[in-house]
């Protein structure tokens, strides 16, 4: 036979061989279907404007068939004699299904699919099926085949004995039945859906419909097969119904990838199921039956994306994390001149608490720990004062944006007129006047409270408590001219990270129903008592997320650059609030003449950007997943950007002071 994927029409049919091993017999059909989609020249088959290229070939086919009666009996008993001896149940019962309910199996069942080759040595239909068809443009040519096509195959094809196909179905459709009543009755899945669309009992009776739908089928009562095709149906639309509900309880009550990945599993056999149902009782079965294959094509190679499978079942939670952050985000948007206040007072807070991180930074230091040592300290000082900054009520400027840009990206939902658009560009002179204030804010007590620090300790010991190498060291480490540009940048993913840890916790708290566990453990409240469990309870509800953005935060701050150092990455963290206490430290310890250096201005704009990419990376990330979790396009990038610039250019005050008394205050 020819080699390579021209394979030879004529070679092909000569090389028919119906009593030949399944597998021989099964790369035959192989090479046959590559025949189809692959032409010879593209002189002889490049016509883009005919129809698709397999099903002219098709017709090629069956125009030699028709005219060469030994061909034509060798290839239909060939044909015949694959059917006879594979399972076409594989195909319509397990083809686009997971065989257990969980998504890293899914997952790691894709990986292999992709690592792996497959083999056409199988008598599963649905292995084979996807050695037939290996190119998802398979569905296209199958969907656009004619009726004239169909009866010329079944014409070619058709046996006295159709039974196998049915049977097939049939059985198909018993397993596929038992996956959705099964599914549909297990706990995690039944206690989510709406107690009325569960009143009928529509799971409880599948079995007993299918039965009695295979029973009328089988007679060929078609009074019988009616009623119970309808009745089948009916219970059908309930149980996708009921499943569809999950999502939200989901919604409301904490999101499961796990979950979702098993109600769309039921959703999709529910769907199989009803196309099925079309195959058996329609009057055109031929045209069922490929429609049926063409989908089962699109699901074959759906299910070896593995892009499609974490970018569909971790949207939701990708929302869910993106509604959290927003909740909280719109905590830290200043929309009057008082919030405005506030707001400078409480970064104020979380500065004075940076001051002290800062020197407990230096502190750790001088120890000269080994770096996973030194990681695991310095997690624990960023993590300690972020923790106490939360506790206060206070700021930390750098947390903001991974928090505030999901609220941001909510309301490009609503610019779809002027007013929208005037609305949006509102809040974003809000944001950017809270993100001024933030670090306003933040600098304004840590850089005092650093010099301060520094000229007690001159005073009181002689000498300052950062030293002078350690001052020279922060000079060099902030430099324009260094890595600290980069390091900033990579802090913003790590405030990104922070923020999805925080809203993945919180999710995960919610869903588990941790604050109703503390509230009602009969052992916690024998321990605690009801009203102290209740407060308690309380207390850790609105608080997961903080704490968990804030100790994850100093995990990733502290021990991130320790464990890459491992591996040969030297990335370090730049974080602007701290950056600037460092240099102030190094001012206090070199004496106010450093102030004077071309050295000190090198780091002045460092730190500047140090911010902006802190913030800029942080709120760009956060807003990316936001948009895309909720499926926001947005198409009119230019009518938005114009909008912020006339806004800019008319009201520049409105980007970093607040509004006049009288003006929302």
């Amino acid at each position: 036979m020819a080699q390579g994927r021209n394979w030879d029409l004529t070679a092909l049919l000569n090389a028919a061989d119906p009593k030949a091993e399944l597998a021989a017999r099964n790369l035959w059909l192989a090479r046959l279907f590559e025949w189809l989609r692959h032409p010879a020249t593209a002189a002889a088959d490049g016509r883009p404007d005919a129809a698709p290229l397999p099903l002219r070939r098709l017709k090629l086919l069956l125009s030699l068939l028709e005219r060469n009666p030994v061909h034509a009996e060798a290839f239909a008993e060939l044909w015949a004699s694959v059917w006879r001896d594979v399972s076409a149940t594989g195909l319509f019962a397990d083809v686009g299904f997971a065989s257990r309910m969980a998504l890293w199996s899914e997952f790691l069942l894709r990986l292999r699919l992709h690592v792996l080759p497959g083999t056409v040595d199988t008598q599963d239909l649905g292995e084979l099926f996807s050695q037939l068809f290996p190119d998802a443009a398979d569905e296209q040519w199958l969907a656009a085949m004619d009726d004239a096509l169909l009866e010329r195959m079944a014409a070619l094809f058709t046996s006295d004995d159709e039974s196998p196909w049915r049977e097939a179905m049939l059985s198909s459709l018993t397993i596929l039945i038992s996956a959705v009543h099964a599914a549909g009755l297990s706990g995690p899945l039944r206690q989510r859906m709406g107690p009325a669309l569960l009143a009928d009992q529509p799971f409880e009776q599948l079995p007993r419909a299918t039965e009695a739908f295979n029973a009328a089928l089988r007679a060929g009562d078609h009074p019988a097969l009616r009623q119970t095709l309808q009745y089948l149906r009916a219970l059908l639309d309930k149980c996708s119904k009921a499943a569809l509900s999950v999502p939200e309880h989901l919604e409301a009550y904490g999101v499961s990838v796990d979950l979702m990945f098993e109600v769309e599993q039921l959703d999709a056999r529910t769907q199989r199921i009803e196309a099925l149902l079309d195959c058996l009782v329609s009057d055109q079965p031929k045209r069922e039956l490929v429609r049926l294959t063409a989908s089962l094509v699109r699901v074959l190679h759906e299910r070896r994306s593995v892009r499609t499978l974490f970018a569909r079942h971790y949207s939701l939670m990708a929302r869910k994390v993106a509604e959290r952050s927003a909740e909280t985000g719109e905590h830290y948007i200043t929309r009057s001149a008082a919030e405005y206040r506030d707001m400078l007072r409480s970064a104020a807070g979380g500065g004075a608490v940076v001051a002290a991180t800062t020197f407990a930074k230096f502190a750790l230091l001088a120890l000269s720990l080994a770096p996973f040592w030194a990681g695991i300290w310095a997690s624990a000082n960023y993590a300690i004062s972020f923790v106490i900054i939360h506790l206060l009520h206070w700021t930390l400027a750098t947390k903001q944006p991974a928090m505030t840009a999901p609220a941001m990206a909510l309301k490009l939902q609503y610019i779809a007129d002027d007013e929208g658009l005037s609305s949006f560009v509102d809040e974003v002179a809000h944001l950017l006047r809270s993100q001024f204030a933030g670090i306003v804010g933040n600098l304004a007590l840590v850089i005092p409270l650093v010099g301060a620090t520094q000229g007690l300790s001159w005073l009181a010991f002689g000498a300052p408590l950062i030293g002078v190498e350690d001052a020279r060291h922060v000079l060099h480490s902030l430099s324009f001219w260094g890595p600290s540009l980069l390091f900033a940048a990579f802090t913003g993913v790590l405030l990104f990270a922070s923020s999805l840890i925080a809203g993945w916790v919180e999710n995960w708290f919610v869903f588990y129903r941790l604050d109703r566990a503390i509230a009602w453990n009969p052992a916690i409240i024998s321990r605690l008592g009801g009203a102290r469990a209740q407060a308690w309870a309380h207390w850790w509800r609105d608080n997961i997320s903080g704490l968990a953005a804030n100790i994850s935060l100093g995990l990733l701050l502290g021990l991130t650059p320790a464990l890459l150092g491992f591996v040969g990455l030297p990335l370090d963290v730049r974080h602007v609030t701290l950056s600037t206490g460092q240099l102030a430290a190094a001012v206090g310890a070199l004496g106010w003449e450093t102030m004077t250096t071309a050295a000190f201005w090198w780091c002045v704009p460092t730190i500047a950007l140090v911010g902006v990419l802190n913030l800029g990376v942080s709120f760009y990330l956060a807003f990316k997943v936001a948009l895309r979790s909720r499926g926001i396009q947005l198409a009119d990038r230019a009518r938005v950007r114009r909008a912020i610039w006339r806004r800019l250019w008319e009201q520049p005050r409105s980007f970093f002071l607040p509004p006049k008394p009288g003006y929302g205050d």
